[in-house]
């Protein structure tokens, strides 16, 4: 099959590689239909993960059809949910691989789940504990082959699978994988309450769905912050007030927006490789290169001196080491909240699914270039120069 592989800093390329086997009884094997570049996959493409091996396959946001289930699922879903899977079957797949019955995956925790990263102890050296095994990102998070690929094996898949209603296009449903999800959590996390106005730095993918999933849950205003300006318009178009961060400072306009208090909620969705101005982003761009810090963390900074005292601060943004000259005295002398994690996607497939059908949200609004996954070397160039207007690629193995 064709597979697009990790090939070192700033170099993937589309190779031939062996179609996945089922390993255990309830592993599926999926043909995908439709795949996508995550802006968390440019954290490996720019080589910020040291635990990359040269041919790996990437990719973590995919969909297809069911072609060959383990044995486990002779009578069906092993956990009885109402949804046997069969042959045949339209599904997405959580980019979090979940086992679905430890401590974690019982409390809805899915992402945190205790079974599923084979290399947890990789992570425990730094974190004190593993979160989930996840698809395409690196041997610290299981190693696992990921989906922009033709065919890909699922484990857990009894579990993880969700059949999706056939009166859905791939493009209105592929983004339930990963960043429909990890927009709408994020939005969740701000505790949203009638009036409230949230502010959101970065307005790549993920942040587009905070927006909308901001207004769903009830916000009155949202604030979207970044500098790329095909961003910002689809922010406005999604309802955002827009601040672009080059011909403004940020904190002394949300102020002014908001009457002195800041707002009630501020979003990072940005994370590890935010773009700071002036000499705090030399810091930390000079702190990262000889590796003093390992992410830069401008806009978490930004968002936890601007938030209003006694707000929330929701970080969808990956982050994955260390950090530098945080404001712990604001976090503190605010009383903020903070919340952050990777997505529970298990958690909102159906709700969501349910609002693609009523009609409140199509997330095929991101989409702005479709390419043949021979063009993935392509695509991964200008989704990481924003080229070419490029907010969202989707790729057709």
């Amino acid at each position: 099959m064709k597979a697009v592989c990790w090939q070192g800093t700033n170099k993937v390329t589309v190779e031939t590689v062996p179609d996945p086997k089922l390993i255990n009884p309830r592993d599926a094997i999926v043909k995908i239909t439709s795949t996508a570049i995550c802006g968390s996959d440019l954290h490996l493409y720019n080589g910020f993960n040291p635990t990359m091996k040269q041919g790996d396959i990437l990719g973590h946001e995919f969909m297809g059809e069911i072609v060959e289930l383990g044995s486990a699922f002779k009578n069906g879903n092993i956990h009885d949910k109402g949804k046997a899977l069969a042959v045949g079957d339209r599904v997405v797949v959580p980019f979090t691989i979940s086992c679905g019955g430890c401590f974690f995956c019982n409390r809805d925790l899915w992402s945190l789940c205790d079974n599923s990263n084979p290399n947890a102890w990789m992570v425990e050296k730094v974190m004190g504990h593993s979160p989930s095994g996840l698809f395409g990102y690196s041997h610290l998070t299981g190693g696992y082959a990921g989906g922009q690929a033709e065919y890909a094996r699922v484990p857990f898949a009894d579990v993880g699978l969700f059949k999706i209603p056939s009166d859905l296009t791939d493009e209105q449903v592929l983004f339930l994988t990963d960043i429909f999800p990890t927009g709408y959590m994020a939005a969740e996390n701000c505790n949203i309450q009638p009036g409230d106005t949230v502010a959101i730095w970065g307005c790549g993918p993920v942040g587009q769905f905070a927006i909308r999933s901001a207004f769903l849950l009830g916000a009155e205003r949202v604030i979207a912050i970044d500098r790329v300006p095909e961003r910002l318009q689809m922010a406005k178009e999604g309802g955002a007030e827009i601040l672009n961060f080059e011909e403004i400072e940020v904190g002394e306009a949300l102020k002014e927006m908001t009457g002195g208090r800041g707002p009630d909620s501020a979003m990072d969705a940005v994370g590890m490789e935010a773009h700071g101005m002036g000499l705090e982003g030399f810091y930390d761009k000079a702190m990262q290169a000889v590796r003093m810090e390992t992410d830069r963390p401008n806009v978490l900074r930004q968002a936890i001196v601007a938030c209003r005292k006694g707000g929330t601060v929701s970080v969808p943004g990956v982050y994955t080491g260390f950090v530098d000259k945080m404001p712990m005295g604001a976090f503190m002398n605010k009383g903020l909240t903070m919340k952050t994690g990777q997505t529970h996607v298990h958690r909102y497939l159906q709700p969501l699914t349910e609002r693609i059908q009523k009609g409140e949200i199509d997330p095929s609004f991101l989409v702005t270039h479709t390419l043949p996954i021979e063009q993935a070397p392509h695509g991964y160039e200008i989704f990481k120069h924003k080229k070419e207007s490029c907010i969202k690629i989707v790729l057709k193995p």
